[in-house]
């Protein structure tokens, strides 16, 4: 066999295999389409209420979109159960869904898909203990790791859920650093359209954990969950839980960090509470 046929062998294969490529990523481009067109069923939906009773708020197109995106989420992530958990039951994994995609409900997905790189959620019953770098136990509500994993205990997903003024979402936090860690690093700021985005974040932000992490030292009562003053990451996240559960109070006290929200998400939580 000469070179000449050894070529155009490996150039066939070649062509072929991007065809097959092609073939494969047009498949899954029409599963993605069909099932953001697909709605919840109306069992599914009064089930979801319960557990979630923000969704009955909504305006009806953010709730189709939201429906879409829920059907994308379910389709693509493993669900394990831990911890003594029999199963992730679907009403579970409907409700975990609802809450993660809620934050994304606004603005086009990244890659097509809903948190790209995650790819499993563990779910434990209730809190439970963990260690990191050799420290020792302590008690979890959840976790979000940079491995494309998410980890949560369904009981403070259940009350974070049904419980939608509080601003304490465990579910919105946990995925809330899954956005920052998009750019792969986690340091409460997502990936933003340009430098001058980063400014106006950097200048919004900063300059209020500041005055929260003050607030905190002095004992002071707080719109934004305490846990925040740990670092700007965590601020990020409780600012996250706050925005989509205490709008208003978020707004009047941190008014720039509320528009840098609501330009990032594409949503603004006063047009529904």
């Amino acid at each position: 066999m000469n070179k000449g046929t050894v070529t155009l062998i490996i150039l066939g294969l070649g062509l072929l295999a991007g065809i097959l490529i092609w073939i494969k990523q047009r498949r899954a481009s029409k599963v993605r389409e069909r099932l953001l067109r697909t709605p919840l069923s109306d069992f599914d939906r009064e089930g979801l209420i319960e557990n979630f009773p923000l969704y009955a708020l909504l305006p009806e197109g953010l709730r189709d979109r939201l429906d879409g995106l829920i059907q994308l989420f379910l389709d693509d992530k493993d669900f394990e159960a831990c911890g003594g958990l029999k199963s992730v039951s679907p009403e579970m994994r409907l409700t975990i869904a609802a809450q993660a995609c809620l934050l994304l409900a606004g603005h086009e997905l990244p890659k097509g898909m809903p948190y790209p790189k995650l790819r499993s959620v563990l779910v434990y019953p209730d809190a439970y203990r963990a260690s990191e770098d050799g420290k020792s136990d302590s008690v979890r509500l959840g976790e979000s790791w940079d491995r494309g994993t998410i980890v949560l205990a369904w009981a403070s997903v259940q009350r974070g859920g049904q419980i939608g003024n509080d601003g304490h979402n465990v579910t919105m936090h946990e995925f809330a650093h899954q956005l920052d860690s998009e750019d792969r690093v986690t340091d409460g700021a997502p990936p933003l359209e340009n430098a001058r985005a980063y400014q106006a974040w950097s200048a919004a932000f900063s300059g209020a954990w500041e005055r929260f992490v003050k607030r905190v030292d002095k004992g002071q009562p707080t719109v934004i969950d305490e846990y925040g003053a740990t670092n700007h990451a965590e601020f990020f996240a409780v600012c996250v839980e706050t925005f989509f559960e205490k709008p208003l109070q978020l707004k009047r006290r941190y008014p720039k960090v509320y528009e840098e929200m609501r330009h990032y998400f594409q949503l603004d939580p006063l047009d529904w509470i």
